[in-house]
């Protein structure tokens, strides 16, 4: 994948070597059993401070340093997060874009305390994307996905996309959903076909990046095939059966590696933000 002669937007708070805060007592223990079993892709924070506001409080948000980091690892997020927010501000009227918060083990959020064990996640109430960026080590040597550029850009850019369910008002429709379904497999849909949503959301910003930077940010041969293998990675199906359980549909948050897989690559063949309606068989 080409980005190194990418445009940054310097819209990044880069809190690591910070090391966790924001958690008295025991509260980080807390949350990582509150996270483990959990689906290790995606997860909102405020699904485990509710327990962990009961041992130790939970923070607010925090700042580190504003701008664009100098290392490999920062600049690539910053290049891509802003090419992605370039092709957003051609498909979105009134798009605006999130700040991307870099972090190490934990740090305080909008949304409460957020750690490395939920994954990549993104804020509604403070309108943050939270990466550590340790997580990509661990989705290829744990997880069994890609290591290429590509395969790392599909998660910042999936984390994007619920950006953008925020802005269009489709997170708060989910959520009122979910609050009237008649269980938890039904509020189960609901989140399996946001998820699927922001995979297709993110494989439009693919087919899009070069357009917006003059082909600075492009993928190359076999990208695609790369975030096709992440998807299938972390697919619901994939991650219960490495957790040592059967597949259990009623349970996917996040929808199986297939329907990743035919998401993502929906969204990169069309090009087409309206062709990411996953919401139509609910």
């Amino acid at each position: 994948m080409r980005w190194q002669g990418g445009r940054r937007g310097g819209n990044i708070d880069d809190r690591r070597g910070l090391g966790p805060v924001g958690m008295a007592g025991g509260g980080i223990g807390v949350l990582i059993l509150a996270a483990i079993g959990a689906i290790f892709f995606d997860i909102d924070p405020r699904t485990t401070t509710r327990l962990a506001s009961q041992f130790g409080g939970v923070g607010t948000s925090e700042q580190g340093r504003k701008g664009s980091p100098e290392d490999q690892a920062g600049a690539f997020v910053d290049v891509i997060g802003t090419n992605i927010d370039d092709v957003w501000r051609t498909r979105l009227q009134g798009y605006q874009p999130p700040t991307v918060t870099l972090y190490e083990q934990g740090t305080n959020t909008g949304c409460g305390f957020g750690q490395s064990a939920m994954g990549p996640f993104y804020c509604p109430a403070d309108r943050h994307v939270y990466l550590d960026l340790a997580f990509w080590r661990d989705m290829e040597t744990q997880l069994g996905a890609s290591s290429a550029d590509f395969a790392r850009a599909y998660v910042i850019a999936h984390e994007y996309g619920h950006h953008v369910q925020t802005l269009t008002g489709a997170s708060q429709q989910v959520r009122a959903a979910q609050q009237r379904a008649s269980g938890q497999a039904e509020a189960n849909r609901y989140s399996v076909a946001l998820e699927l949503q922001a995979d297709c959301y993110a494989g439009v910003w693919a087919a899009n990046a070069a357009a917006v930077s003059n082909g600075e940010v492009a993928l190359d041969v076999g990208d695609l095939e790369a975030g096709m293998q992440t998807a299938s990675a972390i697919g619901d199906d994939a991650l219960q059966r490495r957790q040592g359980g059967r597949v259990q549909p009623d349970g996917f948050t996040h929808g199986s590696s297939a329907q990743r897989m035919e998401w993502l690559r929906r969204g990169y063949e069309t090009g087409d933000p309206a062709a990411c309606d996953t919401f139509g068989s609910l």
